[in-house]
């Protein structure tokens, strides 16, 4: 009998000293799993549906696969392997982004942009998309998206995609496609299966929202009807403004962009809206282009000045005025064009500071530093995983309208 009881002692002795040295593994080794926290929506009192124009063109010599820096950022001089004396990098733009030139398919990126037109009162963002086919960078552009749109639930945020038919030519040449109209099918087929489902795709009237940069290259209602008969259900469809006789009863509306001076777009608010089943304003902080100096061209040949965020204040009382239902912000990060809302070395935070008091966010407090805190936290702190997982938890109580909780963590990471 004592044999068995010293057995049994030494057997329960072994049973604690192991889950004790469990326990200690787990608390000495391994960083504490984040919290995962449902995203919040932000409040805010402007009924609008406020939503961005997102460019994810945007590659670096570490991204790409020729290891050059993409288009975007060069046009066809300039080098962001030189930098000046304030370690600013040489790019196509008259304008330099806060946290510099990025590659679009960079998650912490993704999740910088994200969560500052989360906390500007953004409802959602519109994708520039080129489509399927791998022709010049549509590929990269697609597949930047995707990875755009991977976060965009976590974040609590919607999309739409803005359809750019003027690139159907350039996959026909390329021997990708017999059509362009069969080229567009393939893209909308695409769109169908892969985005229009998601529960925060962007719905009008129960239907996709699906806005083209046009048309351009499909011009009458006949060949938007043959594309949309690949769909199960024609989408919610807008074309730019005073465009849309070219897709006859396919379209649902049109949405206003940026034109010379903002004398088009009160025409657009008195004049067309009222014609329009669904009408979208548009708001922008200014328009000057890089194409002549960076060699992309020809310069579009007009100028917006952005006068110190009075361009921007202007278009944004245009569109209160207009009692819209949809508004897009043109553009979260066209530096090219120079129509950023994105923060800048030269605005600052000024730009979303504007749309979060168009917006009516009841939380007045800024975060935005904060935001780009965690940006920059994710870069210094690379391959720590004890601070990833803390900024992890950061992020997380910033999707679920915890700020402080995620001011405080960043607070502690040295």
């Amino acid at each position: 009998m004592k044999k068995y009881i010293t057995l049994l002692f030494f057997g329960i002795m072994s049973i604690l000293a192991a889950a004790g040295c469990s326990s200690d593994d787990n608390g000495s080794d391994e960083p504490t799993k984040p919290e995962t926290l449902a995203p919040v929506a932000i409040e805010k009192t402007n009924s609008t549906k406020i939503y961005m124009h997102y460019m994810s063109w945007f590659e670096t010599n570490e991204s790409s696969a020729d290891k050059k820096w993409g288009y975007h950022w060069t046009m066809a001089n300039k080098n962001p392997n030189n930098t000046d004396a304030n370690g600013r990098r040489e790019i196509a733009s008259h304008y330099y982004p806060l946290i510099g030139p990025y590659h679009s398919g960079d998650k912490n990126v993704i999740e910088n942009h994200l969560l500052m037109m989360k906390y500007a009162g953004v409802d959602g963002l519109l994708i520039d998309w080129y489509g399927t086919y791998d022709v010049n960078d549509y590929r990269i552009v697609k597949e930047n998206t995707e990875q755009l749109i991977a976060l965009l639930n976590k974040v609590g945020l919607e999309y739409a995609i803005v359809y750019e038919d003027r690139f159907l030519t350039n996959v026909v040449n390329a021997g990708k496609a017999i059509s362009v109209t069969s080229a567009a099918k393939t893209d909308l087929a695409y769109m169908e299966k892969n985005y229009f489902e998601d529960d925060n795709y962007i719905k009008i009237n129960g239907k996709p929202l699906l806005l083209n940069f046009g048309p351009i290259v499909l011009q009458t209602p006949a060949e938007w009807t043959n594309v949309f008969n690949i769909l199960t259900a024609k989408p919610t469809f807008l074309t730019l403004w005073d465009q849309s006789v070219e897709a006859g009863a396919n379209a649902s509306g049109e949405y206003a962009w940026v034109y010379k001076d903002n004398s088009y777009l009160t025409n657009f608010y008195i004049n067309t809206k009222p014609k329009l089943g669904v009408a979208m304003g548009s708001a922008y902080p200014g328009f000057k282009d890089f194409y002549a100096q960076g060699g992309g061209g020809a310069a579009i040949g007009w100028t917006i000045e952005h006068n110190n965020g009075a361009t921007l204040d202007e278009t944004l009382s245009l569109a209160k005025n207009a009692n819209l239902n949809y508004l897009q912000l043109i553009t979260w990060n066209d530096f090219g064009e120079g129509t950023m809302f994105e923060p800048t070395t030269d605005f600052g935070y000024t730009y979303v500071e504007k749309v979060k008091a168009f917006s009516g966010v009841k939380n007045t407090e800024s975060f935005f530093a904060e935001i780009s805190k965690l940006y920059n936290l994710r870069i210094q702190k690379k391959g720590n995983a004890d601070a990833q997982k803390k900024l992890d938890q950061a992020f997380n109580y910033f999707v679920s309208m915890q700020p402080a909780k995620a001011k405080e963590l960043l607070n502690e990471i040295k």
